[in-house]
């Protein structure tokens, strides 16, 4: 029997492939689908069903890429009107040799979601594994929200429901595979395990054991930020999303042909670290650190621009196209020849962002002229404290906010370590203002250094993502 689980790292996708009998299926494939075609010809198998566990809000869906070379079938729930593949529904089962997967309509995290029971006929008539999509997680449930608000309290209602009536009733030693890990912005605080069992759930995941009411009240109060591509995902995964082939070829830029590039609608991000970023940098370009682009590029660019990007040496380029296109950005073209030196070496304009320690900070904390910006996700602002005189603007809304930062005074930005402040500090720097500054360790760092962080007695009454 083949069983391989595909991780997507930092996107924190997770799709599977099992087989046997000469035949395979994958489930929940990613866009750059090579990886589920070199598995099968490696076990000599031959890709026939793909199913997807719903439309999927965080990524670019990759079933109409993979049945095209393998001319395999797409399932999917029949909740959704899908533009591609065939309807499930309900108790229709699906052979693979010995192997069987049993259909489950579970919606709540989306209205056609399904999840599917696994069994291996040829050794038991019990199930062995269950593949959950985004209802049940690692110590976690699938987020409700995506509906629309005046939805939120019906699909907390079905989840509620999906996990009750349909998953947690297998027996405990059933093995849970879900469609993401920790770090996923399609739940609120999943856990860090690889693999996770009915029962461990049960007796672990305090989202379980909570009544209806309770259930349905905590869901409907959930903070969880919703990226802005998230429309752009519902959209193509729901219609059908185009082809791929290939990956984009990239063009290299000479340093010279940047210009006309920054003068137009180019979207040029600087993927180095927050220190390379601060040290010097192309002025008014973005900076999100590599590991750090599936997260956040989708809150700052669009489809329609082309991008290039800033490394120092372009080096695995091609991991980072991946990060693009498996959230649908076809239209990222270049990066900058040479690398950011080659920038330099021509002489050209360079731009700074300050850096601080947290000593620093401390130094100034009664400085009048000092304005502290916290980009944290609100809920590690409420759960682990902030530093004394702080403002809170989450780094995904700062664009949007503004207005809010003063600029008559010198802005000090800070997340858990420095990764999220770099972002904030070149979004700000990138819309003038002239006096910002990156606290590098952020509250991890203060923490670190002895300086406390104020928490309000208050509990939050929610959860967000560890990111």
């Amino acid at each position: 029997m083949l069983f391989e689980k595909i991780k997507s790292e930092v996107l924190a996708h997770n799709s599977y492939m099992i087989g046997a009998g000469g035949e395979a299926v994958v489930i929940d494939p990613r866009r750059d689908c090579q990886v589920y075609t070199n598995i099968a010809e490696s076990k000599g198998m031959r890709i026939t069903k793909i199913f997807e566990t719903h439309k999927n809000e965080d990524y670019v869906i990759g079933s109409r890429d993979l049945a095209r070379p393998t001319g395999a079938e797409i399932l999917h729930g029949a909740r959704e009107d899908f533009g591609f593949g065939t309807d499930v529904r309900e108790g229709e089962t699906f052979r693979i040799g010995p192997l069987e997967l049993e259909v489950l309509e579970t919606p709540g995290h989306t209205v056609e979601s399904i999840s599917l029971l696994f069994r291996d006929r040829g050794v038991s008539d019990d199930p062995l594994m269950i593949f959950t999509g985004d209802a049940l997680f690692a110590g976690d449930v699938g987020r409700t929200d995506l509906a629309g608000e005046s939805k939120r309290r019906e699909m907390s209602e079905l989840l509620y429901a999906s996990l009750h009536e349909k998953i947690l009733p297998l027996p405990d030693g059933v093995i849970v595979c879900p469609a993401h890990g920790a770090g996923s912005v399609c739940g609120g605080n999943i856990s860090d395990r690889e693999y996770t069992t009915i029962g461990f759930e049960k007796a672990t995941n305090r989202l379980l054991s909570m009544s209806e009411e309770e259930f349905v009240e905590y869901k409907v109060n959930e903070k969880i930020y919703e990226p802005p591509y998230f429309e752009m995902m519902r959209r193509l995964n729901r219609e059908g999303p185009p082809l791929l082939y290939n990956l984009p070829h990239l063009t290299a830029y000479p340093a010279e042909d940047l210009h006309p590039l920054l003068n137009g609608k180019a979207q040029i991000v600087d993927i180095r670290s927050p220190t390379s970023f601060a040290g010097g940098h192309i002025p008014g370009t973005l900076n999100i650190w590599r590991n750090g682009l599936p997260i956040y590029m989708g809150y700052y660019l669009n489809y329609e621009d082309p991008i290039i990007l800033v490394d120092d040496f372009n080096l695995d380029l091609d991991h980072v196209i991946r990060h693009f296109v498996r959230l649908g950005y076809d239209n990222i073209t270049g990066y900058l020849a040479g690398g950011f030196s080659a920038w330099f070496k021509e002489g050209e304009e360079i731009a700074r962002t300050g850096t601080w320690s947290p000593a620093d900070l401390a130094e100034h904390l009664d400085d009048p002229s000092i304005y502290i910006l916290d980009v944290r996700k609100i809920g590690h602002r409420e759960e682990e404290g902030y530093i004394e005189g702080s403002h809170h603007i989450y780094v995904g809304h700062l664009e949007e906010h503004l207005a809010e930062v003063p600029r008559d005074k010198r802005i000090v930005v800070h997340c858990d370590a420095g990764f999220k402040g770099s972002i904030g500090a070149s979004i700000l720097q990138k819309h003038g203002f002239s006096h910002v500054i990156n606290l590098l360790g952020g509250t991890i760092g203060w923490k670190a250094a002895n300086y406390p962080l104020i928490k309000d007695e208050e509990e939050p009454l929610y959860a967000a993502p560890a990111m």
